[in-house]
């Protein structure tokens, strides 16, 4: 037996206990938790919930210790003197995920004259199957920033000349001067002109590795470093109606994610538009008394629409099956009939009928 429920969740909480209790009797109630029991079932179907995901990488710049140096003895022009942190986004992307609707509540009591005793729910109480193993919800990888490259110190490649002068100034000079022998060398042996030519491939490869990590680590004393890292941010967008350009995020290339009050972050926009796929249901006559009607309620969903943009452009737009944008319907309890073997798989993301199968006896 299915009751169905549409009101205010808190009533359709109290009436759904009071169904089951009425089942059976002398039961204490505590906390209410949907869920199977051998007397019977409480169940939700979805609605849907969008996901936006912002991936933001963070740049630490640290000067070098002779930037100032930098265009005198390297002819590099425009070399930060100071350390600043800056950000930019990396990418953006949506994806839509199912939460409980808790204004489509059920109740089903199990009897010997139907089938429907295996009922299958998720974590969060949403009908996924009956008399059938659910489907595994495909799910999107965990996010796994990438490890941080050791870091090398640049005075272990600095001579005993180097590290002997006198004054930051002379100790620039010298550094210099190893930088380009250092690329002289590898210019050396790229055209096969080097004293000690390298007997085979993998040991050129080796030796042009070696040349370029100390080109690399000495002229960072001149042009500093640079240490990237990479964070992901989810927001979660539950829209009951259409949303039309509300901010989502602000985003700071000098701060990162900022509050949407913050005038110092650009905005970025979502709008939801509700397709209307599917016609708004009847109304219903409060002085009429609903009647309960045997069977299992599924949604007829509709469709949404989701775009991000910021003030100039759009960035991404899909669409999605929504329960909320669509209409509750009866599934015929003369299906889970015990005359039939019915098999029941609900979508997880819409809570729609996926696939049904009513075998006849022999």
């Amino acid at each position: 037996m299915i009751t169905k429920i549409y009101r205010k969740p808190l009533m359709a909480l109290s009436f759904i206990i009071f169904h089951l209790s009425f089942c059976i009797a002398q039961t204490a109630s505590s906390h209410y938790q949907p869920g199977v029991t051998a007397e019977g079932a409480i169940y939700f179907l979805p609605k849907t919930a969008i996901n936006i995901t912002i991936q933001i990488e963070k740049s630490t710049y640290t000067p070098g210790d002779f930037c100032q140096y930098a265009e005198r003895y390297l002819r590099m022009k425009g070399v930060p003197p100071t350390p600043f942190v800056s950000y930019r986004i990396t990418a953006i992307r949506q994806e839509a995920v199912a939460i409980t609707d808790t204004t489509k509540g059920f109740a089903v009591r199990f009897d010997a004259k139907t089938s429907a005793t295996n009922v299958r729910l998720s974590d969060d109480g949403i009908l996924l199957a009956i008399n059938a193993e659910p489907k595994k919800a495909v799910t999107t990888p965990s996010f796994v920033p990438a490890p941080r490259p050791a870091t090398i110190n640049p005075r272990q490649y600095m001579s005993e000349e180097i590290l002997a002068a006198g004054s930051t100034a002379k100790m620039a000079e010298l550094t210099a001067q190893d930088i380009y022998e250092i690329r002289e060398s590898r210019n050396l042996l790229v055209r096969g002109q080097a004293d000690n030519m390298p007997k085979d491939g993998e040991q050129l490869r080796l030796m042009l590795s070696q040349l370029d990590q100390q080109d690399r680590v000495m002229t960072s004393l001149f042009t500093g470093t640079t240490v990237n890292d990479t964070t992901e941010h989810t927001i979660t967008v539950v829209p009951d109606k259409s949303i039309n350009h509300q901010i989502l995020f602000r985003f700071s290339k000098k701060l990162g994610l900022v509050d949407q009050d913050d005038l110092a972050g650009t905005p970025y926009y979502i709008t939801i538009e509700d397709l209307k796929t599917v016609a708004a249901p009847e109304p219903v006559d409060p002085k009429k008394k609903s009647k309960q009607v045997p069977g299992i309620y599924v949604n007829i969903p509709g469709r949404l629409r989701s775009t991000v943009s910021d003030a100039r452009e759009t960035l991404l737009t899909a669409e999605f099956p929504a329960g909320q944008f669509g209409n509750v319907e009866l599934l015929s309890g003369a299906l889970f009939n015990k005359r039939y073997t019915t098999r029941l798989w609900l979508h997880p993301l819409s809570g729609a009928i996926e696939k049904l199968e009513a075998e006849l006896p022999k």
